[in-house]
C-alpha cells in the first residue's frame, strides 16, 4: 500500500519508510495511516487532491453557512530536525499558505533574505491542539487570523533543489 502511494522511497530503516508521495509530500509511509481507521485491516490514505478537497469544503461551507472562510486540510507529520509530530497543511483554499517576507526588514533594519512563514502549517498545528489526535474531532475554527489569499498546499512543498536530505 505504501509503495502504491509513493513516487519515490527517500530513506528506509525498517520498519520506517520515508517516501515522497504522489502529491510531492515527503513523509513517513507515504501518508498511509492505520490510526483512527475503522478496523484492523483498514488504512487511511491522503486525499487524492488536497487542494481540491479544501476548495470543496470551502464551497460547501459558503453554501450552507453563507460565509466565506479559509480552509486547511491537514495531517500529522514528523519533522526531520524535531521530535514529535505536528499537523501540517496538505490542502489550502481561501488563505495565504506561505507568507513571503524576503526583501522586508526586521525591527533592527536587517533585510530578510530567506524568511517565509508556513502560515497554513501554523494554522494546522494550532487547530490540532483543540481537535486532539485521539478525540475524533474532525475540524476546528481558528479565529483572529486575517490571511485571505489564494494559496495552495503545493506552495509549502520544499523544492527538490533546496532539499538537504536528497
Amino acid at each position: 500500500m505504501i509503495l502504491g502511494e509513493a513516487r519515490e522511497v527517500v530513506r528506509s530503516r525498517p520498519p520506517l519508510v520515508i517516501t515522497e508521495t504522489l502529491h510531492g509530500f515527503v513523509c513517513a509511509s507515504a501518508g498511509v495511516d492505520a490510526s483512527n481507521a475503522k478496523g484492523t485491516d483498514t488504512v487511511i490514505l491522503l486525499p487524492l487532491d488536497p487542494d481540491a478537497s479544501a476548495a470543496g469544503l470551502r464551497e460547501a461551507i459558503a453554501e450552507h453557512a453563507g460565509v466565506q472562510v479559509g480552509v486547511v486540510v491537514s495531517d500529522s507529520f514528523g519533522r526531520a530536525w524535531r521530535q514529535g509530530t505536528t499537523d501540517v497543511a496538505l490542502g489550502v483554499a481561501g488563505i495565504e499558505a506561505l507568507r513571503d517576507l524576503r526583501g522586508q526588514r526586521d525591527r533592527s533594519g536587517y533585510e530578510l533574505h530567506t524568511t517565509q512563514i508556513a502560515v497554513a502549517d501554523e494554522i494546522a498545528g494550532a487547530a490540532e491542539l483543540v481537535m486532539g489526535k485521539t478525540d475524533g474531532v474532525p475540524a476546528a475554527i481558528v479565529r483572529g487570523v486575517s490571511l485571505e489569499g489564494s494559496g495552495s498546499g503545493r506552495d509549502l512543498l520544499m523544492p527538490r533543489e533546496r532539499d538537504l536530505f536528497r
